[in-house]
């Protein structure tokens, strides 16, 4: 592709022109282009020949444009050149320097700007309900709160009925021993104390 690409820095010469076609947005402003020199005779800068331009802007960008520039602002096209000449009626030639912008900014060398995001179409197909992570972690339990404790209760007691008949539960011990010292720790120490001495005084 045998295109002329520029980058013109400049200054805002006409109010932007919005349209809106079948093909979407488009812009169109006229942009001078001043050259500078030094002038040795006046030991200062002076302005030079000035061309003028005149920037496209397209869709998105030409939206942009029409609600970011205004008239004098200094700024920096880049985009496609085409120079054009026409025979018009009662003239010699007319010539007209286009271009087909594909970025345009404001110069920073000049001033300051403040860059707002513009909002783009959402990608995610409507009508599909997000669905939330589940949450694999198991829920603490609070000993201050006594329904934790009967819910942790009522799930061991359907765990028991879940089991086949005959089958052992476990973590519950059959030992006759264990199964006395289990029986021996759930009663109070008074009656135990009781049943000791009274088993004692059998056996004297």
């Amino acid at each position: 592709m045998n295109e002329t690409m520029v980058c013109a820095v400049g200054n805002v010469a006409t109010q932007p022109v919005f349209r809106e076609l079948a093909s979407g947005a488009s812009a169109r402003f006229r942009l001078a282009v001043t050259s500078r020199y030094w002038d040795r005779e006046k030991s200062a800068w002076t302005d030079g020949h000035t061309n003028f331009f005149t920037v496209w802007s397209n869709r998105q960008l030409a939206s942009n444009a029409m609600a970011s520039l205004n008239v004098g602002d200094p700024v920096v096209v880049q985009g496609r050149l085409k120079v054009r000449t026409e025979s018009r009626e009662g003239q010699q030639g007319w010539t007209s320097a286009d271009i087909d912008a594909v970025a345009i900014g404001h110069d920073l060398a000049r001033g300051t700007s403040a860059f707002r995001r513009s909002s783009r179409p959402e990608t995610a197909a409507a009508g599909v309900p997000t669905r939330p992570e589940p949450d694999w972690q198991t829920p603490a339990v609070d000993p201050a709160d006594p329904a934790d404790h009967a819910s942790r209760a009522k799930t061991s007691d359907t765990a028991d009925r879940a089991l086949p008949a005959g089958s052992a539960h476990p973590v519950r011990s059959t030992h006759p021993a264990e199964s006395a010292e289990s029986a021996e720790s759930a009663e109070p120490k008074s009656q135990t104390r009781r049943r000791r001495e009274s088993l004692a005084v059998a056996a004297t």
